[in-house]
């Protein structure tokens, strides 16, 4: 454990190199099985649930971060943060590409009604759009601007996006919670495990204040 503790820039660079490689698998996965065919009887359904899946199996990996860095004492984790949130965009916008051109056709029409009278579709779309903010400002330029309590504030959306990926998922499948419940089970911990941290400073501040007093 203590020899990841503190890595150089150089071993950073390759590791982030690695990560960046790994987080493409799933689009190359789609781009091979698209070429040869082997998207299933229905690909539109394929692709549409596998860049779903994968959006919201980044924005978990991203909300992971934390508190491994807070177990584990390896602050250099945060340096992958942006980078796999950024990712997590990325597969939440081709996941609605997908359903936008693919699966629609651009027709507006049927897209508003898809939105109001589907419930799974409007949860999945308004943390689409909560998600567009979040990757327009994951730059330092745009941090320094905003300053940091208020870019940490709107970053915090990043919880409620969580939620409703999680709820768009359940609520599209149909028969199989396995997935859903899994990411549902992972976000608890994850959120749970904020709220401990959150609680126990709350208390120490507490406590400072009285014993001050």
């Amino acid at each position: 454990m203590k020899t990841f503790k503190t890595l150089n820039n150089k071993a950073l660079a390759w590791i982030k190199f690695a990560v960046f490689l790994l987080a493409l698998i799933p689009m190359f996965k789609l781009v091979s099985d698209a070429y040869f065919d082997n998207l299933g009887a229905n690909p539109i359904e394929k692709i549409t649930h596998s860049t779903g899946y994968w959006a919201l199996a980044f924005i978990l990996i991203t909300l992971t971060i934390t508190p491994l860095r807070r177990f584990s004492g390896w602050n250099w984790l945060q340096r992958f943060r942006r980078m796999l949130g950024l990712y997590a965009f990325f597969y939440a916008s081709l996941h609605f590409l997908t359903y936008l051109a693919l699966d629609q056709f651009f027709d507006w029409t049927s897209i508003v009604n898809d939105i109001v009278k589907r419930p799974y579709i409007t949860v999945g779309f308004a943390a689409f759009l909560l998600l567009i903010p979040l990757a327009i400002t994951s730059n330092n330029r745009i941090i320094k601007r905003m300053g940091g309590k208020q870019w940490l504030l709107l970053h915090r959306t990043v919880y409620v996006c969580a939620v409703g990926g999680v709820i768009h998922y359940w609520w599209l499948v149909k028969k199989d919670i396995t997935n859903p419940l899994t990411f549902a089970i992972l976000l608890g911990i994850l959120l749970g495990i904020r709220l401990f941290y959150w609680l126990r400073g709350l208390h120490k501040s507490r406590a400072g204040f009285w014993n001050f007093a």
